[in-house]
């Protein structure tokens, strides 16, 4: 059914309401991880999804509100009707901000695999040689 919504509603992101938590799965699972550093997992099915507890769903719709970000609320128990939906038209910055999104969002994932490889190897001699290249004037 997500991908169906999604196919009829490309530029929005959409949020579902489970329980407690709302999830945003695909392009709209990284514009949240970008936008409030949210994590991006992958499902069985591989495909990303990030959540977020219900208590910061005003936080949220204020931000994708501010930035111009069309976004609808459903609630799949409700037989996935539309709780509620912003949509700017012609002001939508969905793309705009996807694409930010995806290139921020793979970089963490990047830097947090060598962070944690070098947490697993505690090698001091790779870490000074990243920090010499780093602090390089």
């Amino acid at each position: 059914m997500a991908k169906t919504i999604k196919q009829v509603h490309p530029e929005f992101t959409v949020m579902y309401k489970t329980g407690a938590f709302y999830n945003a799965y695909g392009k709209d699972a990284y514009i949240l991880s970008y936008l409030f550093n949210y994590n991006v997992k992958t499902n069985a099915e591989n495909v990303s999804i990030s959540g977020f507890p219900e208590r910061s769903i005003s936080k949220v719709k204020a931000s994708l509100e501010n930035k111009k970000i069309n976004y609808m609320i459903i609630t799949p128990k409700n037989n996935y009707n539309v709780d509620e939906e912003m949509d700017f038209k012609n002001l939508n910055k969905y793309k705009e901000v996807f694409e930010k999104a995806q290139k921020i969002v793979s970089l963490r994932k990047r830097v947090n695999n060598i962070t944690e490889m070098l947490l697993n190897q505690l090698d001091i001699e790779k870490i000074t040689e990243i920090e010499k290249i780093i602090y390089e004037d």
